[in-house]
C-alpha cells in the first residue's frame, strides 16, 4: 500500500497517523473539512454531509482509514456511503469503530462493520477503548475546576493513548498481515476515573477529584456547554458499558501489531503534563 487516505486527518488519531505513515514513506491524502495540506500529506476537502466530496477523496488510493469524527451521531448513516465508495474503487479499509460495539448487531457502528465485512474488499476493524487523550481535551474544563464529573459510576476502563491507535492503524494500512480481522485495542491496565483523577493530581500538583454524576446531570451539563442534546444523549449512553464493567477488559492487540507495549496512563500524563 503506497497511497493512503486518512479521514479526520487533523483529529486526535489522524494527526499521529499521518505522521506515522509519512515516516514509512507512504503517500498520504489528508482528508478534512478545510482540505489543507499537513506537512508532506496532500490535503483533500471532505465532508460527511456532502456526497460530492466522497468520490475525489477515494480516487487514486490503495487504502483508507475510515472513522467518524467526534461530535456526530448516526455512524451507519454517515459511514455506509464511504464503505460503498471503497468497494467501488477497490480500496482496502481500516475502520475505526469503538470498543464493545460487536455486542449487538443493532448498534450503528456494528452495522458499518458488518457492511464492510460483506464487501469482499480487504479490511481491518479497530475497536479502541476510551481515549486517554480525553483528559486533556473533553474533560479538561472540569479538570481546570478540580473535578471530573461523569456518569461512569465506579467502572474501570483500559484507557488507550491515541498514539498507540495510530501506530496500529499505520501497520494495518501498510501490511496485509492483519487483513480481515477485528482488533480490540486497549491500554495496559484498567483504571477507574477516581484512580485517574488521583494520578492527575499527583502529576499536576493540583487537587482533582472524581464525581460520579447521574445521566440527567451529565446531559444537562453538556447541553449547557453548547453540545446538541442528541449528541449529549449519545455520549451518556456510552457510559453505560463503563458502569457495567465491560470496558475494563485488557487486550494485547497493540503489542501484537506494533511490537511495542501500549503506553500507560502514567506515561500519557507525563507526556501531557503541560496540557493538563
Amino acid at each position: 500500500m503506497t497511497n493512503v487516505l486518512v479521514l479526520g486527518a487533523t483529529g486526535h488519531v489522524g494527526q499521529p497517523l499521518v505522521s506515522a505513515l509519512l515516516e514509512k514513506g507512504i503517500t498520504v491524502k489528508a482528508a478534512s473539512r478545510s482540505g489543507r495540506d499537513i506537512g508532506a500529506a496532500k490535503g483533500v476537502v471532505f465532508d460527511y454531509f456532502d456526497p460530492a466530496t466522497i468520490g475525489p477523496a477515494f480516487e487514486g488510493i490503495d487504502a483508507a482509514y475510515v472513522m467518524l469524527a467526534g461530535g456526530y451521531t448516526g455512524a451507519d448513516t454517515l459511514l455506509l456511503p464511504l464503505i460503498a465508495a471503497a468497494k467501488e474503487h477497490g480500496v482496502k479499509v481500516v475502520l475505526q469503530t469503538a470498543f464493545g460495539v460487536n455486542a449487538d448487531d443493532s448498534i450503528p457502528y456494528r452495522k458499518v462493520e458488518l457492511a464492510l465485512e460483506a464487501t469482499g474488499i480487504p479490511y481491518v476493524i479497530l475497536r479502541p477503548n476510551w481515549f486517554m487523550d480525553n483528559f486533556h481535551t473533553f474533560w479538561k474544563a472540569g479538570i481546570d475546576q478540580g473535578v471530573i464529573a461523569l456518569p461512569a459510576g465506579e467502572g474501570k476502563s483500559a484507557f488507550i493513548d491515541v498514539r498507540d491507535i495510530a501506530a496500529v492503524a499505520a501497520e494495518a494500512l501498510t501490511s496485509d498481515a492483519f487483513d480481515n480481522q477485528a482488533l480490540d485495542l486497549t491500554g495496559p491496565e484498567a483504571l477507574s476515573y477516581a484512580e485517574s483523577a488521583s494520578m492527575i493530581s499527583e502529576v499536576t500538583g493540583k487537587t482533582v477529584s472524581y464525581n460520579a454524576i447521574s445521566d440527567a446531570d451529565f446531559i444537562a451539563g453538556m447541553v449547557e456547554a453548547g453540545l446538541p442534546k442528541d449528541y449529549a444523549e449519545f455520549l451518556t449512553s456510552i457510559f453505560y458499558p463503563v458502569r457495567e464493567g465491560w470496558t475494563a477488559a485488557v487486550t494485547d492487540a497493540v503489542e501484537k501489531v506494533t511490537g511495542n507495549a501500549p503506553r500507560s496512563l502514567t506515561q500519557y500524563l507525563a507526556d501531557h503534563k503541560t496540557a493538563l
